[in-house]
């Protein structure tokens, strides 16, 4: 780790060598930065293909369990669809008024200081995306060896291979190019969206046939056990993280062309799209599944397919299996760019802020957010690991929005392209103090341990950023596995976008392109 960011444009000095130095190849007129690639549809991609993944087809039951019955679990899914809107809506008032990569870790940072954007990054490094990408890598694994094993669990250590294969696959392809990992993500997105509409469509039939017993009224709201505010707050805790990755787009602000316009569009579009996917689906599942059926279904989508499309079944485990790869490489893109944005801040080794000079794509954040990963695939703790931190992720969250309103107060002339009315945070962090409260009464002993978990952050915060006057010995280290990881992806820093264009051409002082100066000439 660095005391600050390091100055963009240049490469990190080698050893022994002077970083202005003359040498190298000229990179940044070659336009040697984050390419503003992602439109529109692939924005819109991003936020849909990270939200959906494999709860809505595995087990969406979380919600309908807690609240007891139908007609209470759908209204739960309609307003956590709305407060996530509105949390959305925050975010892209922030998204375009502080536009940097890097989503509330820079708006944390900005807004509240070094220390509490470190520990919103130290959490996501450590727990979250490794985590959470392992988990969703096994469930791909799982359903695609599934059809392999009919009567048994498939192995355990071909599930991890398999979810590996997979992990070190969509690397490469994040690696090579930013536009390969957008198609991929607009197709595996198109491919969800399809499989369900498909579950939808069958629901639509299935009313028009009259099964719609759940549906009434008088049947919808009856309850199959007790009505307890309690779990019913816990419902909309589960209704809440449904939504998890409402927020991914903010991390890859830089690479969105117009990002003024495409970043609320993407969300105004996106978020409303999700709501009805959410709640049309558990209508479909009701109409073939009763609420005891459902409970019971370890694969609610499977079950719901077996029942309705006979010979055709197998559309849904498959569905499954590209949701959840479409997933894993929407987490691998937005993480890779969080931490590329946490290195360029000096909070991460320089390293990570380094792009590859022709590809133009993070290599080595996106090599360290896979290593970490594969690294988590070998513990068996990582679900034990996310209910921790799944507390700390969603406190990030109203810490984020409440940031929205101090900079309101503390620079109100600042530029905003949109600015909404305060009325909508207030709603947001009410709505959020309210489940975080409830999170603490309910569940003291993980919220605890997950703010331990974070709070591991603070003496390396003030050991590796705070600290400035390090033993020299220890700095000439850092440049040296720099230099040589610098040699090895072939990277160099992005040049400053100074214009507001990505790949606007920098000038030094002597008026001259910035070149790669750690590399010797030819080696870029």
């Amino acid at each position: 780790m660095t005391d600050g960011p390091r100055q963009r444009g240049s490469a990190a000095p080698a050893p022994g060598g002077d970083s202005s130095s003359d040498t190298g190849k000229d990179t940044s007129g070659s336009g040697v930065a984050l390419k503003k690639e992602i439109g529109l549809v692939s924005a819109c991609g991003i936020i849909v293909g990270n939200i959906i993944g494999s709860g809505i087809f595995v087990s969406p039951k979380g919600v309908l369990e807690n609240a007891s019955s139908v007609g209470l679990a759908l209204i739960v899914w309609i307003v956590t669809g709305i407060i996530t809107a509105i949390g959305a809506l925050c975010y892209a008032e922030l998204g375009v008024t502080i536009p940097k990569s890097g989503g509330d870790y820079s708006y944390v940072k900005d807004i509240f200081g070094g220390l509490a954007g470190f520990l919103r990054l130290w959490i996501a490094v450590l727990v979250i995306y490794p985590t959470n990408q392992a988990v969703i890598a096994l469930t791909f694994s799982n359903y695609v060896l599934q059809p392999l094993f009919p009567t048994c669990f498939p192995p355990e250590n071909g599930l991890r291979l398999l979810a590996a294969v997979c992990l070190l696959l969509l690397t490469w392809v994040n690696c090579s190019s930013v536009r390969w990992a957008t198609r991929v993500q607009d197709i595996f997105t198109a491919g969800k969206l399809l499989a369900l509409a498909l579950i939808i469509i069958m629901g639509i039939v299935q009313i028009c046939k009259g099964e719609y017993y759940w549906l009434e009224p008088s049947n919808a709201f009856e309850s199959f056990q007790e009505y307890d505010v309690g779990l019913i707050a816990l419902a909309f805790l589960q209704g809440s993280f449904a939504y998890g990755g409402w927020n991914f787009l903010n991390y890859v602000t830089e690479e969105l062309v117009d990002p003024y316009r495409n970043l609320p569009r993407a969300i105004f579009i996106s978020i409303p799209l999700v709501t009805f996917v959410y709640v049309f689906a558990n209508i479909a599942y009701v109409t073939a599944m009763s609420p005891q059926e459902l409970l019971a279904s370890n694969a609610v989508a499977v079950t719901f397919g077996e029942k309705l499309l006979g010979v055709m079944s197998w559309i849904m485990p498959i569905s499954v299996a590209l949701s959840t790869f479409g997933g894993v490489n929407g987490s691998l893109f937005t993480s890779s760019r969080l931490f590329f944005a946490g290195a360029r801040e000096g909070h991460l080794p320089s390293l990570l802020a380094m792009i590859h000079v022709k590809r133009c794509t993070p290599i080595p954040a996106l090599l360290f957010t896979c290593l970490s990963t594969l690294l988590m695939l070998c513990t068996s703790d990582m679900y034990t690991l996310i209910n921790y931190v799944g507390f700390i992720n969603y406190l990030f969250y109203g810490v984020t929005v409440a940031g929205q309103i101090v900079l309101r107060i503390k620079q109100p002339d600042i530029h905003r392209p949109i600015k909404i009315s305060l009325v909508w945070p207030v709603i947001y962090l009410l709505f959020w103090a309210f489940l975080l409260i409830f999170s603490l009464y309910s569940e003291p002993v993980v919220c605890g341990i997950g703010l331990a978990i974070m709070l591991t952050g603070v003496p390396v915060y003030f050991l590796g950023v705070y600290w400035d006057n390090k033993p020299q010995c220890f700095n000439t280290f850092v440049d040296k596995m720099t230099y040589v990881g610098q040699k090895f992806c072939v990277v160099v820093y992005p040049a400053e976008d100074t214009s507001g264009d990505a790949g606007e051409e920098e000038e030094r002082e002597d008026g001259k392109p910035e070149e790669c100066g750690a590399l010797k000439s030819g080696e870029c």
